[in-house]
């Protein structure tokens, strides 16, 4: 690992349909591009990001999604956030902001959400992508979505049972994110903060396999917590807004482009089937199995990671020894 860069420059993109997101660029400016596609939805990009390239051999674009970190309106401060905000439109953005900069093709480096995000930028703009390296990888399809909002529940019955407790007794169990959703939207600051707090105390629950739960400090922040809640619910809800074979259907498009997947073993957040048969599908994909239970990198994640963007750096640039 790096040290977090310091950005050299920082801007935002004005949509045209009521959203100014916010966007930085760290490293060399004439280095191989590289766009951070952060999770959550709506976790924001931190320069922990950075972290993972060299500064001298990257020109890392870091990007707050639509109603996150540092964009705006953020989700928690108004529901408008979530108007136009879908991924075809975070699609566009990076598209946007990719004329922009002047930038050809990119390394795409995501994790969790940020991985259907790459996978869904990356089948429709094929000849943009210059290699993926993605973590946690899910595609946030139906049956996904299932798995993490219900499935877990026989595994969590008790934790399960709460986040359903926080439901009213009219709301349809059917889709458990979109009905936590309508109560995030509440005009009650009560409302909507009770239904944060059960949700991401959900999510905590299940970032990790076993042991206790360890809540996440983030979540500590109402203002974060609520826009989080918003965000995940709202995509969750509507299977990222996209048909189940948007993905799946289409990756002979990326045939040609390197990958780089990591997952935990028993990161219970999706079934590992789903980056199994990603990797069998694209020909120059590598899958590495962590034999971990975290729903993140984890030491011997982030070693691949960091391998993998070294490789895959334009070599004009020195790398930083690293110990």
């Amino acid at each position: 690992m790096f040290a977090a860069h310091e950005p050299f420059e920082t801007g935002t993109l004005v949509t045209g349909d009521g959203h100014e997101v916010h966007w930085e660029q760290s490293g060399r400016p004439d280095g191989t591009p590289l766009l951070v596609v952060h999770g959550g939805p709506g976790s924001g990009a931190s320069p922990w990001w950075t972290e993972f390239c060299d500064p001298d051999r990257y020109r890392v674009v870091l990007v707050d999604q639509r109603g996150a970190g540092r964009s705006r309106p953020h989700a928690g401060d108004t529901r408008d956030a979530l108007r136009h905000n879908t991924t075809a439109h975070l699609i566009g953005d990076f598209e946007r902001l990719r004329e922009q900069l002047g930038i050809d093709a990119w390394v795409l480096f995501g994790g969790s959400w940020g991985s259907t995000l790459s996978l869904a930028y990356a089948v429709a703009h094929p000849e943009r992508v210059s290699a993926l390296v993605l973590w946690a990888v899910v595609t946030t399809r139906r049956h996904e979505v299932e798995w993490l909002t219900r499935t877990m529940g026989e595994v969590y019955p008790a934790e399960f049972d709460a986040l359903l407790a926080s439901l009213p007794a009219d709301a349809d169990r059917g889709n458990v994110p979109l009905a936590v959703n309508r109560l995030l939207l509440h005009d009650d600051p009560l409302v909507s903060d009770e239904a944060a707090r059960a949700w991401c105390a959900w999510e905590d629950r299940i970032a990790t396999l076993s042991g206790p739960v360890v809540p996440s400090a983030r979540f500590q922040d109402p203002r974060f917590r609520l826009g989080f809640a918003r965000l995940v619910t709202h995509y969750f809800g509507h299977h990222a807004f996209l048909p189940d074979d948007a993905i799946t259907g289409r990756l002979d498009r990326i045939a040609d482009v390197p990958a780089v997947l990591v997952r935990g073993r028993l990161d219970i957040a999706s079934p590992l089937r789903v980056a199994h048969e990603l990797a069998q599908a694209l020909p120059l994909a590598e899958l590495h199995v962590v034999e971990d239970d975290l729903h993140g990198p984890g030491s011997e994640g982030e070693r691949i990671l960091v391998e993998a963007l070294d490789r895959f750096a334009d070599p004009a640039g020195p790398p930083h020894p690293r110990p």
